[in-house]
């Protein structure tokens, strides 16, 4: 990177937090030092948006905050800016896929999480993830044209796998299917991923993108890779993320972030 960094953007799960779901003492203390600085940080995450408030509130952070990978857009202060929800049909087909794989299904609007089983999988650990209740509904018809994302749940990574694959196909070009964690597969708005985010954060700052510095762990993560001045992979991404990284950090439960912010991204501001 030969610019000066000017523009932070962070993704939040297997990056800016723990494995644990907290923000590190030292997380904390360096998102500050970027603060000093007069580096802005923002951050992207495929979680709805509210689920990112509380993050956003300990780390004193001003700008907008990016859900469902960048399907969302909302203020600090809970204002929804901007919003893209799922077409309806794809969002059907992607319903139908999980249920005839037995897979569970979530559906996220930009308020609620909404869900059938309180007892499914991972219900207890994204309530911990986010910090808010679902909401148990019979059926997810009366709020397909709400869909900011749909999540199908299993941990048969496997079969995860073979779905994304499956799904991205049926759905073309007309929605996104992408996995956030081996054990999520996300569907969002087409023009809902991550390089896109970062493209509409750098503009409201006023930043160019050759300015930017990324970080992430997932290959959901790699559009903002493929966009920004200079990406830095965690230690805990797969060889396949880190190859496409400028650099690659200690991982997110051993102060990964809080290392580069200061040996890789502090060392080139303006």
């Amino acid at each position: 990177m030969s610019r000066p960094v000017r523009l932070v953007v962070s993704d939040v799960d297997g990056t800016l937090v723990q494995t644990d779901k907290s923000l590190a003492p030292g997380t904390v203390a360096a998102a500050a030092r970027l603060r000093a600085a007069g580096i802005p940080l923002a951050i992207v995450s495929a979680r709805p948006p509210r689920g990112m408030l509380w993050i956003a509130q300990e780390l004193g952070l001003a700008g907008l905050l990016a859900g469902f990978n960048g399907g969302t857009i909302m203020q600090p202060d809970g204002t929804v800016v901007e919003q893209h929800a799922v077409p309806p049909d794809a969002a059907r087909a992607a319903l139908a896929l999980f249920a005839r794989s037995n897979v569970s299904a979530w559906l996220f609007t930009a308020e609620e999480w909404l869900a059938q089983d309180p007892d499914g999988p991972h219900v207890a650990h994204e309530r911990h993830t986010v910090r808010f209740h679902e909401r148990i509904v019979e059926g997810f018809d009366p709020y397909i044209g709400e869909a900011g994302k749909l999540v199908g749940v299993t941990d048969d990574a496997p079969l995860l796998a073979r779905l994304e694959t499956e799904l991205q196909a049926m759905l073309g070009a007309t929605a996104n299917a992408k996995r956030s964690q081996t054990y999520y597969l996300d569907v969002t708005h087409r023009e809902a991923n991550k390089g896109n985010a970062v493209r509409m954060l750098a503009a409201h700052v006023g930043v160019d993108l050759a300015e930017v510095a990324v970080l992430g762990d997932m290959e959901n993560d790699l559009p903002m890779f493929d966009v920004a001045g200079f990406a830095v992979a965690m230690g805990n991404a797969s060889p396949a993320v880190q190859a496409r990284a400028a650099a690659v950090t200690g991982t997110n439960d051993a102060d990964g972030w809080a290392q580069a912010v200061d040996q890789l991204i502090l060392t080139r501001r303006g």
